[in-house]
């Protein structure tokens, strides 16, 4: 746990940098709770809970990049001491050990390990959970333990609910377990609880579906990524070697790693959906099965080399951060996201003079001054028809390309946020056309700054 805590709180400002979806999370968490209730009846139902702690958050403690990411950095800490405790349970101490401490060092762990988003309270949420199945299954379950079952999936599934993918996961380790029947009816009565809790959300959000319309189809080489894992996983898994009669390890880290995975696969068949931070809550199950190996090897060499032994685990981890330590620098570098909102804010606000406009393009690039709004001071946002908490948006609306037009050449310096040339995509709709357009028949360039995957251009009329 402490491991994993040092690993987050290690650069966790990443340079004072907030990329686009931690920007999301800023701009709603600052809004009042009507305000963030009636945008969620349009837009992000499924992050509702997570913008509504969120909230709390920024109102007990101010808005910063710590406290958009301290609650990631906690929850994967408690994800990691879960790990670490299921893996003494069933394998003994050193594959307990192994396993927590090579969670934190996992990539896509790493990664989301410092994001001010809600993966990683759903990662904790999973161990908690998977916790108290193996607490029930070793034969220490009362009732207080089932009502935390499912009291944890159903707050899970709230926070996102592709993560309910982890009642199958724990299907399978009941069907490998060969459960009791006693352990199967409570099982099945805290899924139906935590599923009935969810559904509300699952069956409304289906109707903000668009917004994962980016979301590219399943391509050959998307199944690269979770081939590899299962196979680290499966050679994990034959490596258990479990007490005759006992839970395994393999038994509950393979399908926890496995059916998240191969189930959001069979979603793709419908929808779109494949991103590997719906299921990061699978890599409890990968961290798992890389302990319960370290372990296995501890054990198979103790009775030969008892004073090397020990020593096994602390080497391979001190390894394991000199291979993944380029990595991990890049992962704490605002360069490891796609842009930074509040770099670029900065040029705004050293570039921009008295009387001038603002055009973003796309809307979303509106974010910048959503969540540096003193560095806008004095800028006319000349597009906007209706204000992002006013429209219960995250970008707001925009007036017709018409207005937006007469609104543009009106104008003698405008200010064009947008994303830099490495990262910007096709102009997708007909006000990102007359934008550009305008720009380009009416004004000339006399500044243009890019940082971070973001670009801010000064135009002055001819």
């Amino acid at each position: 746990m402490l491991w994993t805590l040092a690993l987050g709180l290690w650069g966790l400002s990443r340079q004072d940098s907030v990329w686009r979806d931690e920007a999301a999370t800023w701009q709603v968490a600052r809004r009042s709770v009507a305000d963030i209730w009636h945008m969620l009846g349009h837009v992000d139902a499924v992050h509702g809970l997570y913008y509504l702690l969120m909230h709390g958050l920024f109102e007990w403690f101010g808005a910063s990049t710590t406290t958009l990411r301290l609650p990631s950095v906690l929850a994967m800490a408690v994800a990691a001491a879960c790990v670490t405790v299921i893996g003494r349970r069933l394998a003994g101490v050193w594959a307990g050990l192994a396993g927590g401490l090579a969670f934190g060092l996992l990539p896509a762990v790493q990664f989301h390990l410092q994001e001010g988003r809600p993966y990683a309270l759903v990662v904790a949420g999973a161990g908690v959970s998977t916790l108290l199945l193996v607490t029930v299954l070793q034969g220490r379950g009362r009732a207080v333990h089932w009502a935390a079952y499912g009291g944890t999936v159903a707050v899970c599934g709230l926070l996102n609910w592709l993560s309910l993918l982890i009642l199958p996961a724990h299907l399978a380790t009941l069907l490998w377990r060969r459960a009791a029947r006693g352990t199967w009816t409570r099982w099945a009565a805290a899924a139906t609880v935590a599923v009935a809790a969810v559904l509300p959300l699952v069956l409304f959000s289906r109707s903000q579906a668009a917004q994962v319309s980016w979301i590219p189809p399943l391509t050959w080489h998307m199944l690269i990524g979770p081939a590899i894992l299962l196979a680290i996983g499966g050679l994990g898994a034959l490596l258990d070697r479990p007490r005759a009669g006992r839970l395994s390890v393999a038994a509950v880290g393979l399908p926890l790693l496995a059916v998240p995975q191969l189930g959001l696969l069979g979603l793709c068949l419908v929808r779109p959906l494949f991103l590997d931070r719906y299921v990061l809550f699978s890599m409890l199950g990968l961290a798992l099965l890389i302990g319960t190996a370290l372990g296995t090897a501890v054990r198979a060499t103790e009775p030969r080399f008892p004073r090397a032994a020990p020593w096994l685990v602390p080497v391979t981890v001190a390894v394991a951060v000199l291979a993944l330590l380029p990595q991990s620098l890049a992962k704490r570098s605002p360069a490891s996201r796609v842009d930074d909102v509040l770099a670029v804010a900065a040029d705004v606000r050293r570039l921009k003079e008295t009387g001038d406009a603002v055009v973003f393009l796309p809307a979303a690039r509106r974010d910048t001054a959503l969540v540096s709004p003193g560095h806008f001071a004095g800028l006319r946002d000349i597009a906007l028809a209706k204000s992002p908490v006013a429209s219960g948006t995250l970008k707001g609306e925009e007036a017709d390309p018409a207005r937006i037009r007469s609104a543009m050449l009106a104008q003698h310096r405008i200010l064009l946020v947008t994303d830099a040339a490495d990262v910007a995509r096709p102009l997708s709709n007909r006000r990102d056309e007359v934008k550009t357009a305008v720009l380009k028949e009416y004004f000339t360039v006399v500044a243009d700054e890019q940082v971070r995957g973001r670009r801010v251009t000064v135009y002055e009329r001819l």
